[in-house]
């Protein structure tokens, strides 16, 4: 996933094990046989059927009759070490059912204990019928990296790790990878640096290799194809921090590879993320090719890191992401992408239905350029009741924003949802941060909660990446107060 210029992760894992939040949760009010959400919200945790977060990053999609299959790491808090590979799916992208663990943590060997385990990707070999996952492996200095694949005869698994993927009878050593499956069926394993292989029918070993060093200093890669010209899309070597990712295009994998430049308006970094796939929805009007990206926030990867995933812009050569789409969707059955609007009751920061406690600065629309609420003391917190079937909150990101908490509690005083948000960007940057699950009606109040904390890194040769503080911020309160059953059907 990132450069060799890794982490001291034993270490700094124990310096950042920061405070768990371990509130007990009821989640009967999330009901898990409806649609929680009405739209792909980027930035925002998302809630799986059983009320959980959506814990799949560095990941990889694939459509099976119907359903879009979801494949990608089961984060930790507390380590880097490889828990498991998730799966989860969904007929819209927005409402994802827990699948299982695709493939859990071996006995020994590359994904054994104390070992890294990343970038899973699945793609079903057209000859054999056979599903086969790949992942980048390697210890937790990151100085053995291998590709590694495991297959299985069902799409969900479990899948079964097969060792090492071989070229020349010698493991790939290289880290970040991606995979990409042509029109004609054909596997492809794709490398950082810009290195691409060619698989065998049945994708368990290497043909042949068909590109080499393409892109020095480029990770993260992802292929798709439009219109006879392959994209090649890729982030440059900051370790966990966010970059401008670029992207190439070529007539053939095999090249030549032209640079294009930045596929997101420069210094937005991505839109706050590092790519991970390109998902093509192809339907009977217009096909959507959704770029597929990772927000990390280190070291609260599991609690607190999210998606951002956004309809990218596609004609010859040119490929962007124009604006930042705060709620949006694709029509699974036309492949015609849409905006959707966040509706629901405003309630500015200084409203006074928000209850503020604790010490916190104040500005509104008359008498700053923006209106925010912002505290960095730990404990301080406010609340606001609602009545409704959805509630979202609008903050602003900094270099020196740190990390919150967001609890629901209903009129019974039970816990029905609690997350942590990670308020930190390299530049401010006003947007969504947490949008609920729909909910049965009641009564609930969400209380938001400085955790006094912000995520910091090192890489070996003694960098520091991250935030430089703990603010937290709020904006408005958008509450949906309709019927519970009114949200969209996509």
């Amino acid at each position: 996933m990132k450069e060799i210029t890794k982490l001291f992760l034993p270490m700094l894992m124990a310096l950042f094990n920061l405070i768990s939040c371990g509130t007990p949760v009821d989640r009967k009010s999330v009901d898990p046989e409806t649609d929680r959400y009405n739209a792909i919200y980027s930035g925002s945790p998302w809630i799986d059927d059983r009320g959980i977060e959506v814990s799949a990053h560095g990941a990889g999609v694939i459509k099976e009759n119907g359903r879009y299959y979801l494949f990608g790491e089961k984060k930790s808090d507390t380590s880097n070490a490889f828990t498991g590979f998730n799966s989860y799916s969904s007929t819209d992208l927005f409402n994802w059912k827990f699948e299982g663990v695709a493939l859990k943590v071996q006995d020994s060997g590359r994904l054994g204990p104390d070992r890294v385990g990343e970038r899973v990707k699945v793609m079903k070999s057209p000859a054999t019928g056979e599903y086969v996952m790949f992942m980048h492996t390697d210890d937790m200095g990151y100085y053995d990296p291998a590709v590694g694949y495991a297959t299985s005869d069902s799409i969900t698994g479990p899948y079964e790790f097969q060792g090492p993927l071989l070229f020349n009878g010698k493991p790939i050593r290289k880290w970040d990878m991606g995979t990409f499956q042509d029109s004609d069926g054909t596997g492809y394993v794709v490398m950082h640096g810009g290195d691409i292989y060619k698989l065998n029918e049945d994708f368990k070993s290497i043909s042949k290799q068909i590109l080499k060093d393409m892109c020095s200093g480029c990770e993260s890669p992802a292929i798709f194809k439009k219109d006879g010209i392959y994209f090649f899309l890729g982030s440059h070597l900051t370790s966990w921090e966010r970059n401008d990712n670029s992207y190439y295009t070529a007539t053939s994998l095999e090249g030549p590879w032209e640079e294009q430049g930045n596929f997101a308006p420069e210094a937005t970094l991505t839109w706050n993320s590092q790519t991970t796939f390109v998902l093509p929805i192809e339907g009977k009007r217009d096909t959507t090719y959704v770029f597929m990206g990772d927000r990390w926030a280190y070291p609260r990867q599991h609690s607190a890191a999210t998606y951002v995933w956004q309809p990218l812009t596609a004609s010859g050569a040119s490929l962007s992401i124009p604006e930042f789409l705060e709620a949006w969707k694709v029509n699974t059955t036309t492949g015609v992408a849409s905006e959707i609007e966040i509706e629901g009751e405003v309630i500015e920061n200084t409203d006074r239905r928000i209850t503020y406690s604790g010490e916190w600065e104040h500005s509104d629309k008359e008498n700053a350029q923006t209106s925010e609420s912002r505290s960095d003391v730990p404990g301080a917190s406010f609340s606001v009741s609602f009545v409704g079937s959805q509630i979202g909150l609008f903050g602003i990101s900094r270099p020196d924003s740190g990390y919150a908490e967001i609890i629901i509690e209903n009129d019974d005083g039970k816990v029905v949802l609690s997350s942590v948000i990670d308020m930190y960007s390299k530049y401010p940057h006003s947007s969504l941060k947490y949008i609920s699950p729909k909910l049965e009606k009641n009564n609930y109040v969400l209380t938001f909660s400085v955790i006094g904390a912000h995520g910091n890194w090192t890489d070996k040769a003694g960098t520091i990446f991250g935030s430089n503080g703990d603010f937290v911020s709020v904006n408005k309160v958008v509450v949906r107060q309709d019927d519970p059953d009114a949200l969209e059907d996509n």
